[in-house]
């Protein structure tokens, strides 16, 4: 098993629509989860870099996509949360739009998109709704079931069957930010998609 050996990680820029950063000549993977799915924690323990995507206790706090450069060869896409009841209805919709053109005009075209889902709450309906909308754009996806830990043995099984019956097979990658579990795994999938 390959893994993919991050030795830089840098922020590039934040977006919030067209710009030049998409006509670069670097692949991009796409991280997309909802709101307080811990995708800030899960970027910085993938990356081995503590505050390279800033977290926050207040969720929604990320409303641009935020592009970071990874070993000089491909970006790593960071997209705000979906799914927050508490952003006002009008900056709801404004993320909504951004992400769907993001992922839907086919002028970024990330190359690979990781979904991460709360592995303590399970697939919830904003997830269906967007895996319905990476199926649909024909996206590889890598599901990945965050906060791992907080499931105990005894149930971890069921809860990938879970996530994976709901979100329409494959099966998804347990990680934990505070063990490393899952991390070796999605390295090594995120390799094999950069190679082809």
């Amino acid at each position: 098993m390959s893994l993919l050996q991050i030795k830089t990680a840098e922020f590039a820029k934040g977006i919030i629509g067209t710009d030049p950063i998409l006509k670069a000549p670097f692949p991009q993977v796409a991280f997309v989860g909802r709101s307080n799915v811990g995708k800030s924690s899960l970027i910085n323990s993938f990356t081995g870099r503590k505050k390279l995507a800033q977290s926050s206790s207040q969720p929604g706090k990320t409303r641009q996509i935020n592009f970071f450069l990874i070993n000089d060869a491909f970006y790593l896409t960071d997209l705000p949360g979906y799914g927050f009841a508490k952003i006002k209805e009008k900056g709801r919709e404004k993320l909504r739009k951004l992400i769907l053109w993001y992922l839907g005009s086919g002028e970024a075209r990330p190359k690979a998109v990781v979904h991460i889902v709360d592995a303590s709450v399970g697939a919830t309906e904003f997830d269906l709704e967007m895996i319905a909308l990476l199926r649909a754009e024909r996206y590889p996806v890598v599901i990945v079931a965050n906060k791992a830990d907080k499931v105990s043995s005894t149930h971890r099984r069921a809860m990938i069957k879970s996530i994976s019956d709901a979100l329409g097979g494959g099966t998804p990658i347990p990680y934990s930010t505070k063990t490393g579990e899952g991390r070796d795994v999605l390295l090594a999938m995120i390799h094999t998609i950069l190679s082809r």
